[in-house]
């Protein structure tokens, strides 16, 4: 007992000498001596070890980079060949032929020529001529082959010239080779008649009757595709196209030998003496590279990938290989200066360390003090933050961009209540926290003149001793449409018509106060229940609700709502222009344009929302480019809701949804009130009626809590279980 007790003196002894001011001027330098020599150590291991990680990493991105732009250019030759076919009719006229034909080749990346050739010796095609695409047409005479040269501009064709030539396209090797295939094939790498450079040919026969009535090629010149391999990945790095046997298809950035084009031959890599190639070809020797490998030939690190695969619908025969040479002394590089910057570092740092070690010491023992005190105010503000005027909060229910949402308690009236708040120490941006209070009382004032039951309804609105501004609204029992949807599924039409026509009547009474919500989306759509009612819609969120009467004014100005007597005098304007405000999926087309809004535009995200419920998915799917989202609402063709819902769907509800999602707000219905009206006026059959016992059978098995369950449950009727896509219910 005595030892253990000597033992703790001891220790105690040692952890106040390291906590005293002496004891932190020898700690702190020794420490950053110990890391220092640490970090210098093994500083040079890793900085190597990262080097060759991170240029493995950026090599494996650039191969497959290069790879998806060479096959993105090798597979334009499918739709090519597809509309080459509708001109491979020796009947039709050059001039028919020749502007489609150079429509079709400009802006092909990599694309040399295409052609047309014919049983009878002729052919048609296009050629480049410096950075213009021709058109050509070739005639076979009795002696000699008339070639003729076109210009186009436009729909309008200029002879060139005419020269005579003995060219034949039956003899050339494409159409042999098109002729053996017999169907759409790759031709392997070969030198171009003309231009005598590398190139690789798309061969399809047309073929009638067991006859070949013409042959379609699109050329491919390497070079041109040579210019996707020119963006390096680091610093004297350098990228060849070459294929198994050596040839070599592309090497940016060298001059070619001139020894291949006398010879009329393909390259290899040994014309080029290059010590780099020789020192790849030596180190790959006869070896298969199936996926990216990483090789060291001689001073460099090479990646190596192959290009193979389907290209153009038909498997391309490409014995093609990207290889990528890094010299090693880049690699190294960094490692060589983390060691000299290691050392003035370290240096550096041991100066710092003693500086910081005093001041630090001298401030220790004043932190000490304070640590307490502040500590104490921590409490006591902790204490505070949980009392808001008349209300104690209880239970914090979540958290935005606009601050926090509480489950509250009146001390007074025991009445529980939600608020919502920003504390000011929140708001450290003035002109953030003047917009954030600027939004607070527009939401306060909109839901303070709103009276439909169907509209959340506002208790209180004020600002805290602290800063902190709020306002207390009910608190709600239920889930908003976006969960109700991710949780349940589809929900069946005659209760979403029923749920519709509720959120109708807050619409309603806003757009005839001038108001556009401008964010209607099923997360702002609470399904709710009171007392023994359920199934009650509360439209939620009026924070970026615009007036017509502030469409010239800074959305920060102050804002004065239209009286009873004006909602009915003021236009149907109600929104500025310029902006596009709410939720992706959910804006109407006329939004993303910043032309004028009205209620019609709140109307169009209505549809959205009965699409979400009836389907369980929205109109369009949701994409990462939020632009993308946009344009679908604004330009695509609305899809067919039928096939869509596997449920019971009445013709005029389809009928109906399709006219709120219609592109232009003329052709929607005009006004909330109409919506609701024909939503009411939909005809549903006794199997297919949502009534309340099926909504409060629904309550009782998902939503009710143990002391609830009676409540909602009717005395005079047997509990049902209903099932959410519309049949029949089953008693139980």
């Amino acid at each position: 007992m005595e030892t253990t007790s000597v033992e703790a003196a001891r220790t105690q002894r040692i952890a106040k000498a390291l906590a005293s001011p002496t004891g932190v001027l020898v700690i702190v330098p020794a420490l950053v001596v110990a890391a220092g020599v640490g970090v210098l150590l093994l500083g040079m291991a890793a900085t190597r070890d990262a080097s060759d990680s991170l240029a493995k990493s950026q090599l494996a991105t650039h191969a497959a980079d290069i790879g998806h732009d060479i096959a993105a250019a090798l597979d334009q030759a499918d739709p090519m060949l597809q509309r080459m076919r509708a001109l491979a009719d020796p009947t039709l006229s050059i001039a028919e032929v020749a502007p489609r034909m150079h429509d079709l080749h400009v802006g092909r990346a990599g694309v040399t020529n295409i052609s047309i050739g014919f049983p009878s010796g002729d052919l048609r095609g296009t050629y480049m001529e410096g950075t213009e695409v021709r058109v050509q047409e070739s005639v076979v005479g009795a002696s000699k082959t008339a070639r003729t040269n076109y210009a186009i501009a436009g729909r309008e064709i200029r002879t060139l010239e005419t020269k005579q030539n003995d060219y034949d396209v039956r003899k050339r090797p494409h159409y042999q080779f098109a002729a053996e295939q017999r169907t759409r094939a790759w031709m392997p790498p070969r030198l171009f008649y003309t231009s005598k450079t590398t190139g690789v040919t798309c061969v399809e026969p047309v073929i009638v009757d067991g006859a070949i009535v013409a042959v379609l090629t699109v050329d491919f010149d390497v070079g041109g595709l040579s210019e996707l391999l020119v963006r390096a990945p680091m610093k004297d790095a350098r990228t060849v196209l070459f294929s198994r046997d050596g040839t070599i298809l592309a090497f940016p950035g060298v001059k070619p030998p001139e020894i291949a084009v006398r010879e009329n031959r393909l390259l290899s890599y040994t014309d080029y003496d290059d010590p780099a190639l020789n020192a790849l070809f030596a180190t790959l020797g006869t070896r298969r590279i199936e996926a990216q490998q990483f090789l060291n030939p001689g001073a460099y690190l090479a990646s190596i990938s192959p290009l193979a695969g389907q290209r153009a619908n038909v498997p391309a025969p490409l014995d093609w290989y990207l290889a990528t040479l890094v010299p090693h002394s880049v690699l190294l590089g960094p490692t060589e200066r983390l060691q000299r910057q290691s050392l003035l570092a370290s240096a550096g740092a041991l100066a710092l360390a003693v500086g910081i070690a005093l001041v630090f010491a001298w401030n220790l023992g004043r932190m000490r003090r304070l640590v307490g005190a502040a500590r104490e105010r921590a409490r006591d503000a902790e204490a505070r933050a949980h009392d808001l005027g008349s209300y104690r909060l209880v239970e914090k229910l979540g958290a935005g961009g606009m601050g926090e949402v509480w489950r509250a308690e009146h001390r007074l009236l025991a009445r529980q209540a939600a608020v919502k708040l920003v504390r000011s120490e929140s708001l450290k941006d003035p002109v953030r926290a003047l917009k954030l209070r600027e939004r607070f009382r527009r939401e306060a004032q909109t839901l303070a003149t709103m009276r439909s039951r169907h509209t959340i309804q506002l208790f209180d609105y004020g600002v805290a001793d602290d800063g902190t501004f709020f306002y207390v609204m009910e608190l709600l029992e239920g889930l908003d449409l976006d969960k109700y949807v991710r949780q349940h599924g589809a929900m069946p039409a005659a209760r979403v018509i029923d749920l519709l026509a509720q959120a109708c009547s807050s619409l309603a009474e806003a757009h005839d106060a001038g108001l556009l919500h401008r964010d209607i989306k099923p997360g702002n759509l609470f399904l709710t229940r009171a007392a023994d009612e359920v199934d009650i819609i509360k439209l939620l969120d009026f924070g970026i609700v615009r007036s017509f009467v502030e469409r010239d004014a800074d959305p920060i100005e102050t804002i004065t709502l239209p009286t009873v007597e004006q909602r009915m005098a003021r236009a149907q304007r109600l929104t500025k222009t310029g902006a596009v405000i709410g939720t992706t999926g959910y804006i109407a087309p006329e939004q993303t344009d910043g032309k004028d809004s009205d209620g019609r535009s709140d109307l169009y995200a209505l549809g959205c929302v009965a699409w979400w419920l009836l389907t369980g998915n929205e109109v369009f799917t949701r994409h990462t480019d939020e632009n993308e989202t946009l344009r679908l609402h604004c330009e695509e063709p609305l899809p067919d809701l039928r096939v869509r819902v596997k449920g019971w769907l009445p013709p005029e509800l389809d009928e109906l949804v399709r006219s709120l999602l219609a592109k232009h707000p003329d052709d929607r219905p005009p006004h909330a009130r109409a919506v609701a009206t024909t939503l009411r006026a939909i005809p549903i059959p006794d199997e297919y009626v949502w009534s309340a016992a099926h909504a409060h059978a629904w309550w009782v098995t998902h939503l009710a809590t143990p002391s609830s369950a009676d409540a909602l449950e009717p005395a005079t009727e047997k509990r049902l279980l209903v099932s959410d896509r519309g049949e029949k219910p089953r008693p139980t």
